[in-house]
């Protein structure tokens, strides 16, 4: 497995796992970013949530 697959995908128990978020609107990968993940597809965000003090 190439490395750059190799940072989306996991191999357990033959079974192949996404390591990275799945958009819930067309289902490609989601970018994270430090206050959200974002879909470059269809636009789709999540915004993570604040840990206060």
């Amino acid at each position: 497995m190439s490395n750059t697959i190799a940072k989306y995908y996991k191999i357990e128990n033959e079974k192949l796992i996404r390591l990275k978020r799945q958009c819930p609107r067309c289902g490609r990968f989601m970018a994270e970013h430090s206050n959200r993940w974002t879909c470059g597809y269809c636009g789709f965000t999540i915004f993570k949530k604040e840990e206060g003090p």
